[in-house]
């Protein structure tokens, strides 16, 4: 499969509400700051397998991309890095990776965003539940804590494997950043906000060297579950999100 960005209608118009709703989450991850310079990627399953995937194209700043922009990558084609127009190689490592391995994985996100990377970056980076929005993530991160340098290939595949349970769908890449996968965009995007909020909340609290107030594990998994089955909310979350950028930066559909 071509790797090339589409130059003709019809194979913009194969994939375009996939490419629209890829391209809507990069420029709010720039709204958002979650973006680093032409660094991190995220990626979109096309097929029913999972193993073709749209992603950004090779260090393209986030603020810039278009849903025409976006690669269209086969996660089973080993010459994926010797075709014109290849993706970044950290890239191909991690995401191929996952949508090779993990079929559950529709769409993955992955970011070096300010609070995630400092909880990353702790000796103990789980996260205990202290409010609503930490108890969302109870018994649903994998904590990677065997980092071994830039997502190459070898890195990738190390990194998959830690999503063999379908529930734990928030990787806290430790000392590096965090990843988070789910059925479609908005549900992908919306875990990562509420994810970033929540360890924003809890370095916070950190911060203050008060003892924590933490929830029990029977209403942490209560409260998770409540949100959880929340009806709709990711789907109207990104649905104005949206809104929002046909607004105020229309472009990001072209």
């Amino acid at each position: 499969m071509s790797m090339t960005a589409p130059t003709h209608l019809q194979e913009v118009d194969r994939y375009f509400a996939e490419r629209v709703d890829l391209a809507a989450a990069f420029r709010w991850a720039v709204r958002l700051n979650w973006h680093e310079a032409v660094a991190n990627h995220f990626s979109l399953a096309v097929n029913e397998s999972g193993t073709q995937f749209l992603m950004n194209p090779n260090q393209r700043h986030f603020s810039l991309i278009r849903a025409s922009d976006l690669l269209v990558i086969d996660a089973e084609d080993p010459q994926t890095m010797q075709q014109d127009n290849a993706p970044d190689p950290t890239a191909w490592g991690l995401h191929g990776a996952i949508h090779r391995n993990c079929r559950h994985a529709r769409c993955a996100l992955h970011v070096h965003s300010k609070y995630a990377t400092v909880l990353a970056s702790l000796a103990d980076s789980s996260m205990p539940p202290i409010d609503q929005n930490t108890a969302l993530f109870f018994n649903r991160v994998v904590i990677d804590e065997e980092y071994g340098g830039l997502a190459f290939e070898e890195e990738g595949e190390r990194c998959s494997q830690l999503f063999a349970d379908p529930q734990r769908k928030v990787m806290i890449m430790g000392n590096h950043g965090v990843l988070v996968i789910g059925d479609s965009v908005a549900d992908a995007f919306n875990r990562l906000f509420y994810f970033e909020r929540a360890a924003e909340t809890l370095v916070t609290a950190y911060m203050t060297g008060r003892p924590l107030r933490v929830l029990s594990d029977e209403i942490a998994e209560k409260t998770a579950r409540e949100l959880d089955a929340y009806p709709e909310s990711a789907i109207r979350h990104f649905s104005d999100c949206k809104e929002i950028l046909d607004r105020d930066e229309p472009d990001y559909r072209n």
